[in-house]
C-alpha cells in the first residue's frame, strides 16, 4: 500500500512532533509512509535511515509565489507530481481546502484530513491525537522516533574519539530567534558546576547566524575550551550520530532539542519564549522555565531568567 502524509508546518520541530503519527500509520498498514514536507523541515537530513519512512517529497512553495508549487500553476504541478506515485491513501495534517482539492485531483482514493476551515489555534499535539482516534481508532502515545544505523554510530565514536567513560553532553546553544537564545554566561555557569563533579565532553551545536556565532565564540574562548567540540560546520546528517552518542543534551528551544529527544537522548529544554508544549511533548524532555514563571509562552521573554542552578540540579537528577 502506498500512503502519503502531508505535514506543511514550518521547521524541523514541527515535523519531528508529528513522527509518532507517521509511525502509527506504518504499524497499522505495514507499509512505510511517504512525506510531503517543506524544504525547511530538512527531513531528508534526519529521516534518511528511519525505516517507517518511504519517500520524502519536498513541497516547493513559499508566500511569495515564486517556487515550483506556488500559485495556481504550482498547484497543478503538485497534482501532476503526486499522480506519478499512485498513492492509495493520504493523511493531511491541516484543514486546508487547497490540499483537499489537490488530493482529489491527484486521484488518491482515500483521503483523511483534519476538519476543513478549522485552522485557527490548532493545538500541536491534541488535534492529531483526536484525529487519529476518530478516524482510525488509534491511541497514539509514543515519543517521536528517529532511527540511525548502528554501524554509523560505531564509526562516529571512533572518528570523533568519543570516550564513553565520560559524560558526553550536547549543548544546543542556537535558536531560531534572539529571544530563544540563552546567554553564554548561563551555559558557562552550568559547565563550571558540572565539571567539578563529573568528567565531561561538550559538543556545541548551533547555526551560522551572527548572534549564534557570538554565543559560540564566548563559550569557546572561555577557560573550558579544552572540553569542547564545535559542530557548526557539520550538516544535520553529520551531526545526528554524534548526538546519538551523547548521554545528555541541554538545548534552547531549537531543532537540536527535538532531534536529540527523538534519538532517545535525555534532553533538558531551556524554554524562554515558546509555548511549553514544544519542550515537554516527549518523555525524554525535561523543561526548565524562567524563574518567577509558572509556565512559558510567546512573549515570556525569559532568556535571562533561566537559572543555571536548576539546570545543574536536573543534570544530576537524570544522570544518577
Amino acid at each position: 500500500m502506498k500512503i502519503l502524509a502531508i505535514q506543511n508546518r514550518v521547521g524541523i520541530g514541527d515535523t519531528v512532533i508529528f513522527l509518532p503519527y507517521i509511525k502509527a500509520l506504518y504499524q497499522k498498514y505495514n507499509s512505510p509512509i511517504s512525506l510531503l514536507v517543506k524544504e525547511n523541515s530538512k527531513a531528508d537530513q534526519y529521516l534518511h535511515q528511519t525505516k517507517y519512512i518511504d519517500k520524502i517529497i519536498i513541497l516547493e512553495r513559499d508566500d511569495g509565489n515564486k517556487n515550483r508549487h506556488s500559485g495556481m500553476i504550482g498547484t497543478l504541478k503538485l497534482i501532476s507530481d503526486l499522480k506519478k506515485h499512485n498513492f492509495d491513501k493520504i493523511f493531511i495534517f491541516n484543514s486546508s481546502l487547497r490540499f483537499n482539492l489537490i488530493a482529489r485531483f491527484s486521484k488518491i482514493p482515500k483521503i483523511y484530513q483534519y476538519p476543513l476551515f478549522s485552522k485557527t489555534q490548532q493545538h500541536i499535539t491534541n488535534v492529531p491525537k483526536k484525529f487519529f482516534k476518530e478516524k482510525l481508532n488509534l491511541d497514539v502515545t509514543d515519543d517521536p522516533d528517529i532511527q540511525i544505523d548502528e554501524t554509523l554510530i560505531s564509526n562516529t565514536i571512533k572518528k570523533f574519539k568519543i570516550d564513553k567513560s565520560e559524560l558526553n553532553i550536547l549543548l544546543g546553544i542556537g535558536g531560531s530567534g534572539p529571544t530563544k537564545r540563552i546567554p553564554a554566561k548561563t551555559f558557562l555557569n552550568v559547565i563550571d558546576k558540572v565539571l567539578k563533579v563529573k568528567k565531561c565532553k561538550f559538543f556545541l551545536a548551533t547555526g551560522k547566524n551572527n548572534e549564534e556565532q557570538l554565543i559560540l565564540d564566548e563559550i569557546l574562548n572561555s577557560k573550558f575550551k579544552s572540553y569542547f567540540k564545535r559542530l557548526d560546520d557539520l550538516t544535520i546528517k553529520e551531526t545526528l550520530p554524534i548526538i546519538k552518542c551523547c548521554d545528555l543534551s541541554i538545548c534552547n528551544d531549537t531543532s537540536f532539542s527535538h532531534l536529540s529527544a527523538a534519538l532517545g537522548i535525555k534532553t533538558i529544554t531551556l524554554m524562554a519564549d515558546t509555548p511549553l508544549i514544544y519542550g515537554s511533548y516527549n518523555s525524554k524532555m525535561f523543561p526548565i522555565i524562567p524563574d518567577g514563571e509558572h509556565t512559558v509562552g510567546h512573549n515570556t521573554l525569559g532568556k535571562d531568567k533561566i537559572n543555571p542552578e536548576k539546570i545543574y540540579n536536573k543534570i544530576i537528577e537524570i544522570t544518577t
